[in-house]
């Protein structure tokens, strides 16, 4: 097998442009658990179903992958700071932050563009990823304009076309 550089093969990565979600879970004892990725991905119309991942490495490893359930909560524009906020190691990743409890009690965090609430269907090991596997059980979505991460940087959709 090749050896691929990882700090080159992460910025080569980087250059698809991804929505910026925070994951969210509750564990056990009712601590809320928090942490940013943009490692998210639909799989399934019907069921409803979303994957993401989170790396072995990550301080809440356990709590997402022992989980029964969790919350994607899609970032707008102008939460950058929520981002940020949950991307650094913290006791309270979750001070100041509004949120909700949601399915599974996982925190549904105010003003995010969209939100799923999963039930854990699976979790399968992804190399120094576990990928986990989500049935989606309720979900919420507006018009805001989300937030986007591309080349290590926030941005900005400018659409060129419409849709069809």
């Amino acid at each position: 097998m090749t050896s691929l550089d990882p700090k080159d093969f992460r910025r080569a990565l980087g250059r698809f442009p991804t929505g910026v979600a925070v994951m969210t879970t509750r564990t056990p004892d009712g601590r809320c658990v928090g942490m940013t990725a943009n490692s998210f991905s639909s799989v399934s119309l019907d069921p409803a179903m979303v994957l993401w991942s989170v790396a072995r490495r990550a301080p809440s490893f356990d709590a997402f992958v022992g989980a029964d359930a969790f919350a994607i909560n899609i970032l707008a524009a102008g939460q950058e700071h929520l981002s940020q906020q949950f991307a650094r190691p913290s006791d309270d990743k979750f001070a100041g932050v509004e949120w909700t409890p949601g399915h599974g009690g996982a925190p549904v965090i105010a003003g995010c563009t969209a939100v799923f609430e999963c039930s854990v269907s699976a979790t399968y090991p992804g190399g120094d990823h576990e990928i986990i596997l989500g049935r989606v059980q309720r979900y919420r979505w507006d018009d805001t304009e989300p937030l986007v991460f591309a080349a290590g940087a926030y941005a900005r959709i400018a659409p060129l076309l419409s849709a069809a």
